[in-house]
Parts: C-alpha cells; sequence; structure tokens
C-alpha cells in the first residue's frame, strides 16, 4: 500500500492517471464550499517540503518497477500541490525517468503569481488551474482564500503563465447554484477567459458533497445555458460520473469493497479511506459512479456525509 500515489484513478479527463499527493491533508490555500475532500485544515501560502522528495520518490520507482499502465502521472491530491516546495524537482523527475508518460497538475492555481512556482511547472504536458470566480466578494464565499489572496492577482497569475507555458492549460470553472452563476459574474468570468486564453475550459458542478449542506449543482441543461451564453471555442462540460466506468482503470475490486463496508455500517469517506486503505480521491470516484448508479444514498450527520447502502435497488453484493 502506498501512501503518497494513488491509483491509477477512473479519471474524468485524463484516463488512467496515476496521482502523486504532495501535502498532508488538508493543506490549502483555499477553503472551498464544494471541495471533495472537506475542510482545510491549514489554510496557507507557506511553500515548504510538506511530504519529503525521497518519500515520493522512492515509492515512485517501486510502483513504476512493475510497468503500470498509466496515461498520466497526475500531481493532486488532498491539497494543492504547489505548496509544496519540491513539486519541481518531482517532475523533473518523472520527466526524466518516465518519459513517455504525460504529466498533468491540478492546482487551484492561487500560487501562480509567484514567478518561482510557474518556473517549477514548465516541464509539465498540462496544468489544469481552476477559476470560479472574478469578483472579490464572489471568490471569497465559494472559494474562502487564505487572507492575503486577492483575486486579481490570482488572475495575473494565470495569465502570467499562459505566456511561460509551452503546454496545454485546461481551465475548469465549477459554478454552483446562488454562489457565481449570476449572469454579471459569468460574464465576468468570459472576459477573464479571453485573458488567459486557455486550450480548453472544462465547466463543472457539484459532483459530490462539499464541506457545507445546501449546496445546488447546476443541471446539464444549465450549463449548456453557460456555454451558449459564453460563445467561446473549447468549452465542455466535465463528463458525467458513468463514464469512468468505461474507462480501463476502473476497478471492480474496490467499488465491491466499499458495498460491503457500508452494507455492514454507514460510513463517512475518511471512514471508507481508514478501513480499506484507498486513498481519499480515489474512493470518491467510486461513491460517484455508485450513486449515479442508485446503489448508494447519502445523510448529512454532524459527523459528517455518510453513506449506506441504497435500499431502493438490490445490488446482490
Amino acid at each position: 500500500m502506498y501512501k503518497y500515489l494513488f491509483g491509477p484513478v477512473p479519471s474524468r479527463r485524463l484516463g488512467m492517471s496515476l496521482g502523486i499527493d504532495l501535502v498532508p491533508k488538508k493543506v490549502c490555500s483555499l477553503n472551498c464550499v464544494y471541495c471533495e475532500v472537506g475542510e482545510t485544515t491549514k489554510l496557507t501560502l507557506e511553500r515548504k517540503e510538506y511530504i519529503l522528495y525521497d518519500n515520493v520518490v522512492s515509492e515512485l520507482q517501486q510502483f513504476m518497477s512493475c510497468n503500470p499502465k498509466v496515461d498520466y502521472i497526475t500531481f493532486s491530491g488532498s491539497g494543492e500541490p504547489t505548496l509544496n516546495s519540491r513539486i519541481g524537482d518531482v517532475l523533473q523527475f518523472v520527466k526524466k525517468n518516465y518519459p513517455k508518460i504525460k504529466t498533468a497538475v491540478l492546482t487551484n492555481g492561487t500560487l501562480l503569481f509567484n514567478k518561482t512556482v510557474r518556473e517549477e511547472l514548465l516541464p509539465a504536458d498540462v496544468i489544469l488551474p481552476s477559476l470560479d470566480a472574478v469578483s472579490q466578494d464572489v471568490f471569497k464565499k465559494i472559494d474562502r482564500p487564505e487572507l492575503n489572496l486577492n483575486i486579481e492577482t490570482y488572475i495575473n497569475g494565470i495569465v502570467a503563465l499562459r505566456n511561460d507555458f509551452k503546454g496545454e492549460i485546461w481551465l475548469e470553472i465549477l459554478i454552483l447554484k446562488n454562489f457565481n452563476d449570476s449572469w454579471i459574474e459569468l460574464n465576468k468570468i468570459k472576459k477573464a477567459i479571453l485573458q488567459i486564453n486557455p486550450n480548453k475550459i472544462q465547466l463543472n458542478t457539484l459532483d459530490r458533497p462539499g464541506t457545507i449542506g445546501g449546496l445546488l449543482p447546476l443541471s446539464t441543461i444549465e450549463l449548456q445555458e453557460i456555454i451558449d451564453f459564453w460563445d467561446l471555442p473549447n468549452v465542455e462540460i466535465i463528463a458525467s460520473p458513468q463514464k469512468r466506468t468505461n474507462i480501463d482503470s476502473y476497478k471492480g475490486d474496490i467499488e465491491t469493497a466499499i458495498l460491503r463496508t457500508i452494507a455492514r455500517r454507514p460510513c463517512t469517506l475518511y471512514d471508507l479511506h481508514n478501513f480499506l486503505g484507498v486513498h481519499i480521491n480515489e474512493i470518491n470516484k467510486y461513491l460517484g459512479v455508485l450513486e449515479n448508479e442508485n446503489k448508494i444514498d447519502k445523510e448529512i450527520l454532524e459527523r459528517g456525509v455518510f453513506y449506506k447502502r441504497c435500499e431502493k435497488k438490490n445490488t446482490n453484493i
């Protein structure tokens, strides 16, 4: 069992994606209301070697010695990966030792104002920053940033990355009802998109439970209305959870283990992580599919979101 690697997971965007987690749960510069990983426990802009380079590289060498089928090695996980001051060194190691495998960095983009961070990410094939708001008040409402973060600096950092970076930039924008879905804010987001000029714009909405209750996702029809309003090229709605089962890396044994565990008693995401020894991000992918297939229900209680077997459908497991 690996501590800093997870997957390959059935990624909706990157196929067979081996994740590298460079920060502990949950060190981040944002505390987004929709985050599937949960509340940020250390809200910070401080960069340091949160996970030691030698430990990450050792696990990676061990995993890759079996010649697994991997489409992307992806820097993501329990928090903001660019907060790790050795991310550039790990990325260089991957490019040198596994040159045939593409690399992706999933980042909230908040540290891209830092020239050093941008330079460290230049060897990547794809960088996927996120941008949920352009107005500072909306930014604070949906992303709940570290106090020193300013939305203008944030956006300028992504624009600077576009000027420096020769690979592809896929900009993810997550929309929630009553947070950032006003036409005024959407128009501002469009103007920022034109500044950034990403290769793709990936429109998303709530998939798993967030950090607060009462969050409402947009329907596919509503997301398509936003695309029509923007009238921009290369905008796509991120594929729904059922498409994950079509990816070769989808593991039925993990799905079965989740169902059998919650059949005994309802569990939170972290209960499942502790019981099964599977990374939080990986479990989340399977929960999305199971919920989409009506195999599980969820209930929000004081300790968090609990998952249980759906009584409406017999899954014969």
